[in-house]
C-alpha cells in the first residue's frame, strides 16, 4: 500500500491525487491537506467570480475526492499543526501543491501607502478568502490604477467596472458587491511596461471588456505597432492584439454613452507611489523596447490614483525545513523532486505560470517520478502508517480536522444563503465555516 500526502487542495493537488489513483488503483491512500476548511484553492478564491464556467472544473475534483482512497484533511496548517518532517515519517511521499498565494512586491517607494494592494489580496477580498475578507478598499476616489498586462489585471479592471446587475450569476461575496455598488471610480488605468505585442492577456478575457454596460476600453492608436507586424505573433496573441485595435477604433460617440473609462497605458513603468497616508498618484516613466525589454527613456509623468492594485505575479510560501528558491519564489526542486520522498507540483514547482489545465500533466508527471523513487516496495521495506498515523497525531494535538463530508455541509449552507441569482454566498470567516458544519451535525441529530 502506498501512502501519499498532498499539501494543498487546489487544481495541482487534485490532479496529483487523480494521477495516483490511476497509477496504483486501490493500492494507494491519498490525504489532501489544506489550511482552510474548504477545498479547491485557486478555483474558489482566485478564479474571477463572474467566470463560473471555469469554476465548474471543481466537479472533476469532487469525483476524485469522493473515492474511498482519497481524503480531504482541512483546517490543518502544515508547518504549524504538523511539520513536514512528521509527515515524511508517516507517508511514502509528501507532495507540496501549495500554489503561489502571495503577491510579488513592487519594490517601489510608497508601496506601503494606504489603498495599495497586491492582486492576491484584492482578488481574495472580492472572492471571500478569509485572509483578505477584511481588506476594505476605499473606492470613493475617481481613478484606479491596475499595474500589469496579464489576465489577472483584466479581471481586476473588469470587476471594478461592472454594475451590480452584471454580477448576476456570479459568486462575488456580498461585502465586495455592496462596496462596488457605491464605487465612485470612473477611470481605470491598466499600466504596462511594454507594448501591445507583449501582453499576456488571452482573447476571451480581453474581449469581455467590449461588452461591459457602463465601461469602455480606450487605447491610444499611437501605441499600436504597424498592423503587418501582427503576422509574426502566435494566433492567440494575434487575436488579442486585433481586439486592442478594435478598442482603439471605438467612436467617441460610443464612449460618451459610458461613464467609466478603462485606459490602457502601454510603455509605462511605475517608478514611485505618491501620497501621504494613502496613495494619490503614481510616478511613471515612459519606456521603449530594446530587444523585447522595456528600458526607461527618462520621460516621467504622474497619474492620479486613489486606488492601486499591483498584478505583477505571485510567489509560493516557504515552509520550515523545505529548501526554497527565493529568486524564483518557489521551492527548490529538480523536475518536481525536492529530495527523495518530498516533491512539489504546480506553481509550487514551476512558479506562477500556465493555466489551470497545465497542472494536470504536471500532476501526472510527479506521480510517475514518485513511482520511480518508490520502486517495487513502498517505504523502502519500512511500511508507513499513512492516515492512521496522522489521525493518532491529530487526536493527540486536538486538531479539529474538517473532512470532505464536512465541506459538503459547509457548501450546502453557502448555497442556502445565496442571494437571488447567485450560486452561493461564501463564508469569509473560518469560524463561521466550522460553525456551519457543527450546525448541520446538530440538525441531523435533531438537536436544533
Amino acid at each position: 500500500m502506498r501512502h501519499i500526502a498532498i499539501i494543498g487542495s487546489g487544481p495541482a493537488g487534485y490532479y496529483t491525487a487523480e494521477a495516483a489513483q490511476k497509477m496504483w488503483g486501490e493500492d494507494v491512500r491519498v490525504d489532501i491537506f489544506d489550511r482552510l476548511p474548504v477545498p479547491y484553492g485557486l478555483i474558489r478564491s482566485g478564479v474571477a467570480p463572474d467566470h463560473q464556467s471555469i469554476k465548474a472544473v471543481s466537479a472533476r475534483y469532487e469525483k476524485v475526492a469522493l473515492a474511498d482512497n482519497v481524503r480531504f484533511v482541512g483546517n490543518v496548517t502544515i508547518g504549524e499543526d504538523v511539520s513536514i518532517e512528521e509527515l515524511q515519517t508517516l507517508y511514502d511521499a509528501v507532495v507540496l501543491a501549495t500554489g503561489a498565494p502571495h503577491d510579488r512586491t513592487l519594490g517601489l517607494p510608497g508601496e506601503a501607502l494606504g489603498n495599495v494592494f497586491g492582486s492576491a489580496a484584492f482578488v481574495g477580498w472580492y472572492n471571500g478568502h478569509p485572509q483578505f475578507a477584511g481588506l476594505d478598499p476605499d473606492l470613493s476616489g475617481s481613478t484606479a490604477v491596475v499595474i500589469g498586462n496579464g489576465n489577472v489585471a483584466l479581471d481586476v479592471a473588469r470587476i471594478l467596472a461592472k454594475t451590480r446587475a452584471e454580477f448576476v450569476g456570479s459568486d462575488i461575496v456580498g461585502h465586495a458587491l455592496n462596496a462596488l455598488d457605491v464605487s465612485r471610480i470612473t477611470q481605470i488605468v491598466v499600466l504596462g511596461r511594454r507594448g501591445p505585442h507583449q501582453i499576456a492577456m488571452t482573447p476571451k478575457e480581453l474581449g469581455e471588456l467590449a461588452h461591459l454596460s457602463r465601461a469602455c476600453p480606450r487605447i491610444n492608436p499611437a501605441d499600436l505597432p504597424d498592423e503587418g507586424e501582427d503576422m509574426m505573433l502566435e494566433p492567440g496573441q494575434r487575436k488579442s492584439v486585433m481586439l486592442l485595435r478594435s478598442f482603439a477604433a471605438i467612436p467617441e460617440a460610443h464612449r460618451d454613452d459610458k461613464p467609466v473609462d478603462i485606459d490602457f497605458d502601454f510603455f509605462a513603468a511605475p517608478r514611485a507611489l505618491i501620497g501621504e497616508g494613502a496613495v494619490t498618484g503614481i510616478e511613471v516613466e515612459r519606456t521603449r523596447l530594446d530587444g523585447g525589454r522595456a528600458v526607461g527613456t527618462g520621460e516621467t509623468y504622474v497619474i492620479p490614483a486613489s486606488l492601486v492594485v499591483a498584478c505583477i505575479g505571485y510567489q509560493t510560501s516557504p515552509i520550515p525545513g523545505v529548501p526554497f528558491d527565493e529568486s524564483a519564489g518557489r521551492f527548490a526542486n529538480d523536475e518536481g523532486r525536492i529530495v527523495r520522498g518530498l516533491y512539489c507540483v504546480g506553481w509550487a514547482r514551476r512558479g506562477p505560470s500556465g493555466t489551470i489545465g497545465t497542472n494536470r500533466p504536471d500532476g501526472y508527471a510527479i506521480v510517475e517520478r514518485i513511482a520511480e523513487d518508490l520502486g517495487a516496495s513502498a517505504g523502502g521495506g519500512h511500511p508507513r502508517r499513512g492516515r492512521a498515523g496522522f489521525d493518532e497525531l491529530a487526536a493527540a494535538r486536538g486538531l479539529d480536522v474538517v473532512t470532505f463530508r464536512d465541506w459538503k455541509k459547509i457548501e450546502a449552507a453557502e448555497n442556502l444563503a445565496a442571494r437571488e441569482g447567485a450560486p452561493r454566498e461564501k463564508f469569509v470567516v473560518v469560524a463561521a465555516m466550522i460553525a456551519a458544519r457543527t450546525d448541520a451535525d446538530l440538525a441531523a441529530d435533531g438537536a436544533v
